[in-house]
C-alpha cells in the first residue's frame, strides 16, 4: 500500500499561515515514530478503551472500542490487535476497513496530565480460529500495522473520575447481560435468531 505523506497541502498551508511549520516539522521528524516505545506499550496495554476513526470515500466514521485492560495487545514492534465484540450489527468500522484499511486510533485517559497517543495505520480483519482464541468473546480480531505513532497535547482533556468497568465486556466464566436497547419493542423483532454471538 502506498505510503502517504504525514502532512498534506491543506495542513501545510495552515502551518505556514500560523508560522507553525518549524514546530510541525520537529514533531513529524523528531517526535513521530514508527515503532512502539516502552511508554506507548505501557499506555496501550493498560487501556480499557480507545477511539478509532475509519472512512470510505466521503463517509468518515469514529467509534469507541472498550474492554478490560489488556484487550488491546501489542503483537510486534509496530503492530497491535484488538477484539471486535458483539455490537449493534451496523459494522461501521469493520465495513469501512473492508473497503479502506487506513485507520486512526486515539488512546487517552481523562486526566489532563496523562500521555495521549495517536496512531495512523493499516488494518486487517481476522476471523481464523487462532486469532479468535487469543481474545475471549471476540467475533473478529482487528490487526493494525502502525505507521505513525505520536503524542498529542492533552491540555484540553477534562479530568474525570474513573468509573466502574462495563458489565458487557466478555469475560471468561461469565455471561454478559443483554443490552437494554435490544429489548426495545422496535428493535427486538429485528435481532438475529442467535443471541449468543461472541459469548
Amino acid at each position: 500500500m502506498e505510503t502517504l505523506p504525514f502532512y498534506h497541502q491543506g495542513m501545510l498551508a495552515l502551518q505556514d499561515a500560523a508560522d507553525g511549520r518549524r514546530l510541525a516539522d520537529f514533531l513529524a521528524t523528531e517526535v513521530r515514530h514508527s515503532e512502539f516505545s516502552e511508554k506507548d506499550i505501557a499506555q496501550i496495554e493498560a487501556a480499557n478503551f480507545f477511539f478509532i476513526a475509519s472512512s470510505y470515500r466521503d463517509q468518515p466514521d469514529c467509534s469507541f472500542k472498550g474492554g478490560d485492560p489488556g484487550f488491546v495487545r501489542i503483537v510486534g514492534p509496530n503492530a497491535l490487535e484488538f477484539p471486535d465484540y458483539d455490537g449493534n450489527l451496523m459494522y461501521r468500522t469493520l465495513g469501512n476497513v473492508a473497503m479502506n484499511p487506513r485507520v486512526g486510533l486515539l488512546f487517552m485517559n481523562f486526566d489532563p496530565t496523562a500521555y495521549r497517543i495517536r496512531i495512523n495505520g493499516v488494518a486487517s480483519i481476522h476471523r481464523d480460529e487462532a486469532s479468535l482464541a487469543r481474545h475471549h468473546g471476540a467475533c473478529a480480531v482487528v490487526h493494525i500495522t502502525c505507521h505513525d505513532i505520536y503524542p498529542n497535547c492533552p491540555r484540553y482533556v477534562p479530568g474525570l473520575t474513573a468509573g466502574e468497568p462495563s458489565a458487557y465486556v466478555p469475560r471468561r466464566g461469565t455471561v454478559p447481560p443483554r443490552p437494554e436497547w435490544q429489548a426495545l419493542p422496535a428493535v427486538a423483532p429485528l435481532l438475529p435468531k442467535s443471541q449468543d454471538r461472541g459469548r
